[in-house]
């Protein structure tokens, strides 16, 4: 059995909040290893 009829798309708006859930962690790790990179170079 399909569930085709039923599936609506995906607004943007959703789209773009369920990004910012998965970026923002993903920058802020980058960003604080960025920073005990640097560390590493002085």
């Amino acid at each position: 059995m399909s569930n085709e009829a039923s599936h609506k798309p995906s607004s943007p708006l959703s789209i773009a909040l369920a990004w910012l859930v998965v970026l923002a962690p993903a920058a802020w790790g980058v960003y604080l290893t960025a920073l005990r990179a640097a560390n590493l170079f002085k």
